[in-house]
């Protein structure tokens, strides 16, 4: 369905960062086979100059199978819509002016744009620190600074993650952060301009000390963990994540801010097509995990709600705060997730994921048996779990190794090798999601809800649906996400 006959993102121009990210081609897409007379899209992408920028644009961005529907739709018209439409950038948010040494086409930006949507980010929960924190932080203080340069912008729109409340408990409001608030008591107010200098300085000393790459980047990383869990995050990727939307609150007086905080985003509902992901994302890499056979145990509590929500619902969550911002004030927030209308628990998904393995299992590419699974025992507490793998599996996994190394029979070092992975395998993806499958809290969505009721067209409902009571979870995740998941792991 086209909306030309809608105002919605009409002959507006819209620059979107992180633009070879899931959720921004998601937007990209859906924005040009829906809304087909958007005037232009910009796509920031790291790159060294126009030409590889727009390498990347065609073979990251729009040579993915996300395009397929807007491609047949389009037919011979495609090439000649695309090229009109998107603008590919060469650029990075970690610097000032977001690195873009094209004057005039920063200066075509500054008179041009009315959009910013902000959704670059480093995603990995334990990057290094100076990293995450330029990108993550420091990347969004460099965003709105272009953004304050834009003489007709009317909306700046963040993306920013649900988790950044920490490891609390109970309901979660869509509440901004103050400047300098922590998650912890009695520690010192947090300053992002403090932790650049503390980055700065750490590295000085590891190169003046002369070590080598990787001790660096094991020491950036720890020193991320640290600072997080100083001030009560559990990992650098929301600590960092939190910081940057602090420099929002900051600037709300200034542009009109959104801030969308999603949930554990999953793979597409409906749109373009159902079941299209990129990446493992969160519960993702336990569900490949548990279809190899890997992962037979794990931590969490069956009864804990697990948020999830379709990627598709999360850009027309977008879409439509876009739309509203006229009507609302700076710096308003968004959780977009399930908990609150529809959630599902962790022994429900367990259940979901038994029964699909066990009707699809995947394939040994050793031995090309099919692998099978048993129902995944979970551990509600980290030491009873500990305690498990230790005489379970650690434990006979030693003594099975030196009785075979020093009575001599016929020591099989590939199967230990296996089985020291499938060890390695789950105790990493525990460590990796702990604060979230022992996360006991939900995502209030009062703004959200309002949003839903403020649109009052059917067709832009249906158009730009975002509500998680629709999804039949059981339908969902067996017919829907698993084989999209399957799909993307096994034929990237």
């Amino acid at each position: 369905m086209k909306m030309e006959s809608m105002q919605i993102l009409e002959n507006k121009t819209i620059l979107i960062t992180g633009a070879t990210g899931f959720l921004a081609k998601l937007f990209v897409e859906k924005i040009l086979r829906v809304v087909p007379n958007v005037k232009r899209l910009y796509l920031l992408l790291r790159a060294s100059d126009s030409n590889t920028a727009r390498q990347r644009m065609h073979s990251e961005v729009i040579g993915k199978e996300v395009f397929r529907v807007l491609r047949e739709e389009r037919g011979k018209d495609f090439d000649a819509f695309i090229n009109e439409k998107l603008i590919a950038v060469a650029g990075d948010i970690a610097y000032e002016d977001l690195r873009i040494e094209d004057v005039n086409l920063r200066h075509q930006l500054w008179d041009n744009l009315d959009i910013i949507l902000n959704s670059a980010a480093t995603t990995d929960f334990y990057e290094r620190y100076d990293v995450s924190l330029a990108i993550n932080t420091m990347g969004v203080v460099h965003m709105l600074n272009f953004a304050k340069k834009c003489l007709k912008l009317k909306t700046f729109l963040h993306v920013s993650t649900a988790y950044v409340c920490g490891e609390v408990k109970g309901i979660i409001q869509e509440k901004a952060f103050q400047i300098g608030e922590t998650l912890r008591q009695n520690c010192p107010k947090l300053d992002f301009e403090v932790e650049k200098q503390l980055v700065t300085q750490k590295l000085y000393q590891l190169h003046w000390q002369e070590v080598s790459k990787a001790a660096i980047t094991t020491a950036m990383k720890e020193l991320g963990i640290q600072r997080a869990k100083l001030f009560g995050w559990p990992n650098t990727y929301v600590f960092t994540k939190a910081m940057g939307e602090m420099c929002l609150e900051q600037a709300k007086d200034d542009l009109s801010i959104i801030i969308i905080r999603p949930t554990m985003i999953t793979s597409t509902y409906k749109e373009p097509f159902p079941g299209w992901i990129e990446g493992l994302r969160t519960v993702d890499s336990v569900i490949i995990g548990y279809g190899r056979g890997k992962v037979t145990c794990f931590l969490g509590s069956p009864t804990l709600i697990l948020d999830l929500i379709p990627g598709d619902m999360v850009v027309n969550a977008i879409i439509m705060a876009i739309q509203a911002q006229e009507k609302n004030s700076s710096g308003i927030i968004y959780q977009v997730g399930s908990s609150m209308r529809n959630p599902i628990n962790i022994s429900q998904i367990c259940n979901l994921i038994f029964r699909y393995f066990t009707k699809h299992p995947l394939v040994n590419k050793e031995d090309e048996k099919p692998i099978r699974v048993g129902k995944l025992t979970l551990f509600k507490h980290i030491t009873t779990f500990r305690m498990y793998i230790a005489i379970r599996f650690a434990l006979p996994l030693k003594i099975w190794h030196l009785i075979n190394r020093v009575a001599g029979f016929g020591y099989n070092k590939e199967k230990h090798i296996k089985n020291m992975s499938k060890l390695k395998t789950v105790l990493h993806l525990v460590q990796l999601y702990k604060p979230y499958v022992l996360f006991n809290a939900i995502f209030d969505d009062i703004n959200l809800e309002r949003l839903r009721q403020e649109a009052k067209d059917e067709k832009l409902i249906e158009t730009f649906n975002f509500d998680p009571k629709c999804i039949d979870w059981e339908d969902y995740i067996i017919n829907t996400h698993i084989p999209g998941l399957t799909k993307f792991v096994y034929n990237k």
